[in-house]
Formats: structure tokens, C-alpha cells, sequence
């Protein structure tokens, strides 16, 4: 096991075929180290979320090298992407709550899907992740009795439950006031210097770029800044 949680080389992806094919992301090189805060910015259309879905397995690697864990993901089989994702949190700006799943149950459901641990013990680590998003006294509501910003949390804990090596977050904070965001950015950096959880999100939002190790600005399909933390944090690995 390397310190390097992802590893990007000579990345290139297009969208569409023939006369309609598009680049999106040109030759784009980057890597993240394990237990690290990295923020992905740039306007709209800048290949942000494109970049963090190839990472997260969620799109194929056509052109280039993405490893992932150790684990190379160009031409990689469907089932290795999907062994990978079992290790990985993903949250996104649509919460994709279920509609008829207390705040509870939808959490539950991120230790169900990958069979982890004892089911007796999923009630217990929903609500201790509920907790620790501020929602412990909405355990038992459904979505449609939760505000957006609430929705989003109940989100976030569903990523975090299962402790995933790797977090990758698109706009997490977008449905969050200032307060509830600087608190869910914070417990994502925690999480990085307590278990080597490392952490990809992509932002519009200034207001949480100091909590960063990383900030890296995209436009136009490429990196054209990578500006690093002045001062590295100590970071204690997880079990592996």
C-alpha cells in the first residue's frame, strides 16, 4: 500500500461520437494522497465532475491512468469497478433519498447495500452518524418532513457509515447553510486525520477553501492551478 490514494496520468475523455464527439478532459495529471481534503473547482462545464466520476468509477477510463487504491482502473471490467465502489462514499448535490425510509433507514441502507457488518449493530451506527451531522433528534423522520439543507445531511451520513477509504462529494455543502457546511467539511477533514480517509469534493462554495489541503482549479477540460496547503497535517492512517 502506497501513500497514494488516487493516481491520475495522461487523463483525456470525450463525450459523443463522430461529428458530435467533444473532449472534455485533456491530458490531466494529478494525485491525492490517503487521508487528504482535496477541493476541485472552476466554472461550470470546466470537466470538475467529470474528472470525479472517472475517479470514482462511475464512468469508464478510456484514455490515460487512473488508480484507484492501488488498483489501475483503465480497461478495467465492470466487476472491478463495482468491488471498488464498495469501498468509496459518494455524495452528491441530489440527495437521492428514498421518499418511504425514515432519516434512519436511509442511512442504514449504506451498510446494507455492501452486506458490512453486524445488522444488529446498523441502527446503533446510523444513529451515532445522524449524531454527528446535528440530526439526532430526526432519526425517525421521512424525507418529505426534512428541509433540503436536512435532506443533505442524512446524505452525508448514508456516505460516511460504511467508512469508506475514499469520499468523492459533488457540490455537498450547495443545500447547506454556512454553519451546517463548515461542520460537514470539517468532520470530512477529521476523518482524514483520524482515519486516513481521503476526500475529493467538488465546490463552488469559497467559504470552506481554508479547510482544504488541496485546491484544485480546472477550466476548459484541464488543471490550470494546484494550490497546496502552506502547512501539512499529520495524518494517522486507518486500519487498512
Amino acid at each position: 500500500m502506497t501513500d497514494t490514494a488516487i493516481s491520475v496520468r495522461g487523463l483525456n475523455h470525450f463525450f459523443g461520437a463522430g461529428e458530435a464527439r467533444k473532449q472534455a478532459l485533456f491530458d490531466v495529471n494529478i494525485e491525492v494522497g490517503r487521508g487528504s481534503l482535496t477541493i476541485l473547482m472552476g466554472p461550470s462545464g470546466s470537466g470538475k465532475t467529470t474528472l470525479l466520476t472517472l475517479m470514482g468509477c462511475l464512468r469508464e477510463v478510456h484514455a490515460g491512468s487512473v488508480r484507484l487504491l492501488d488498483r489501475e482502473l483503465f480497461a478495467s471490467d465492470e466487476g472491478t469497478r463495482i468491488d471498488m465502489r464498495r469501498r468509496l462514499g459518494f455524495i452528491f448535490q441530489a440527495h437521492n433519498l428514498h421518499d418511504s425510509l425514515t432519516a434512519r433507514q436511509n442511512v442504514m441502507m449504506g451498510l446494507q447495500v455492501h452486506g458490512r457488518g453486524d445488522p444488529a449493530r446498523h441502527v446503533q451506527a446510523a444513529d451515532h452518524l445522524l449524531g454527528l451531522v446535528g440530526l439526532g433528534e430526526r432519526l425517525t423522520y421521512l424525507p418529505g418532513n426534512l428541509s433540503g439543507g436536512q435532506k443533505q445531511r442524512v446524505a452525508i451520513a448514508r456516505a460516511l457509515v460504511s467508512n469508506p477509504d475514499i469520499i468523492f462529494a459533488d457540490e455537498p455543502t450547495a443545500a447547506l447553510d454556512k454553519v451546517s457546511g463548515m461542520a460537514a467539511v470539517r468532520l470530512f477533514r477529521d476523518l482524514g486525520r483520524t482515519r486516513g480517509t481521503t476526500t475529493v469534493m467538488v465546490t463552488h462554495d469559497p467559504r470552506i477553501l481554508d479547510l482544504a489541503d488541496r485546491v484544485v482549479t480546472l477550466e476548459d477540460g484541464r488543471i490550470v492551478e494546484d494550490r497546496r496547503a502552506s502547512l501539512p497535517r499529520n495524518i494517522t492512517p486507518g486500519p487498512a
